[in-house]
């Protein structure tokens, strides 16, 4: 592209297209139907009818690399942060289904003729919860988040999109930690401890020296895989415990209780959550093979970044973990959810993804309850980076997709 800037990063930060002079920029604040409060940036250029919303559970899109690439091929753009942007630690997903709808009925009321969620990563799974929720009648959807605090869906309006785009949609926050939890922890407070039997960098289970591929047995891929559900369970069985206080706390103050049981109810007992960057297709390339790099989404060198402090889930609420990182708890799962999404749907995979694998991507296509539905891959990493040095990024060639694929319904 011509007209790009580079930013720089590891892999998140790519080359990316000016958003086109006409753009006319505004900022909303709007309600939620539960009272909280969300913002989004709505772009818009001349003659535009149909208005793609970008949206993820956590991040802040803002200037996701999609935006000017869709503005500059005559679609508005909708980017909008849930309650929770750029602070996952209270992260509550039934929640942030609401958010999502504060921002569909806004769209609707700016009388666009269509309306398009286009989930990238973890929005995916945030908007194929959204549209199985918003598709079912209201007395059906979901009353309570898996920590069993009640969640009001029926009383909200929630529109359904007209389409839904996922490009690289990781199979869902939870599902994803279950594959990247670390199985050798054996104690949660301390964040070196290790049980070398199931230590993924250890070189007599198979790791080797980065940037070499390493080679994991199938029994040790087995016994691995088995160890990361039961870490997750023991998780879920802590923040169920500490849920399960914090209610005995609420009833006891209800029931005329003292100051401190008042205290106890609110204090939210952050649950610290060690080493969830060890994937083993991170540093064993023959495992679930693509055309993506050696390393994880968060740097080269896994064996490190997995003892660091950045990482998914790594502080959390009881209820953020139980609806948001727990795998085994909760209710936004995308396959799970596919089925629900019976709008027409395109399903971009990228061919050097590290969160969706090829499995990954057939399974969760075919799960898509929508029957005017198409997959198609795209070479590039995962946030839309190119697979070489040289090469067009996987957001451009996403982006052709996507344009060809709403002009032959939408023009």
């Amino acid at each position: 592209m011509s007209d790009s800037t580079r930013r720089l990063g590891a892999g998140r930060y790519i080359d990316a297209a000016r958003v086109p002079d006409t753009t006319v920029t505004s900022v909303h604040e709007l309600a939620t139907a539960d009272g909280s409060k969300v913002s989004g940036v709505l772009r818009t250029v001349p003659g535009a009818r149909t208005v793609v919303t970008l949206m993820h559970p956590r991040q802040d899109l803002t200037h996701h690399v999609l935006v000017p690439e869709l503005l500059a091929r005559g679609y508005a753009v909708w980017t909008q942060g849930t309650r929770s942007v750029n602070n996952d630690t209270a992260l509550v997903h039934e929640q942030a289904l609401l958010d999502a709808a504060a921002g569909q009925v806004f769209l609707r009321e700016r009388d666009f003729d269509h309306v398009v969620s286009l989930g990238h990563s973890g929005g995916g799974t945030l908007f194929a919860f959204y549209h199985q929720q918003a598709g079912l009648p209201p007395a059906q959807r979901l009353t309570a988040t898996p920590a069993g605090r009640p969640i009001d869906l029926a009383a909200a309006e929630m529109p359904v999109p007209d389409a839904a785009v996922f490009m690289a949609p990781h199979p869902g926050q939870g599902a994803l930690l279950l594959r990247l939890i670390d199985p050798s922890v054996v104690d949660e407070a301390d964040p070196l401890a290790a049980d070398p039997a199931l230590d993924p960098f250890a070189p007599a289970n198979g790791f080797a020296e980065p940037p070499q591929s390493s080679g994991y047995a199938p029994e040790f891929v087995s016994r691995y895989r088995a160890a990361q559900r039961e870490r997750v369970a023991r998780i879920d069985e802590i923040a169920r415990h500490r849920v399960g206080e914090a209610a005995a706390a609420r009833r006891r103050y209800k029931s005329g209780g003292q100051s401190a049981d008042r205290r106890a109810a609110l204090a939210p007992r952050i649950l610290t959550v060690y080493r969830t960057d060890a994937d083993l297709r991170f540093t064993d390339l023959s495992l679930s093979p693509n055309q993506r790099p050696y390393g994880s989404l968060f740097g080269r060198r896994p064996d490190l970044t997995n003892y660091g402090l950045v990482g998914f889930g790594r502080f959390s609420t009881p209820d953020a973990w139980l609806s948001t990182w727990s795998g085994l708890s909760t209710n936004a799962d995308f396959l799970r959810c596919a089925p629900g999404v019976t709008s027409p749907a395109l399903f971009i995979e990228l061919t050097g993804d590290q969160a969706c694998f090829p499995e990954d991507a057939e399974a969760m296509y075919t799960a898509l309850g929508a029957t005017d539905k198409k997959h198609v891959q795209v070479a590039g990493t995962h946030f839309g980076g190119p697979v070489q040095e040289g090469a067009p990024t996987g957001a451009s060639l996403a982006a052709a997709e996507i344009v060809a694929w709403l002009t032959a319904r939408f023009t």
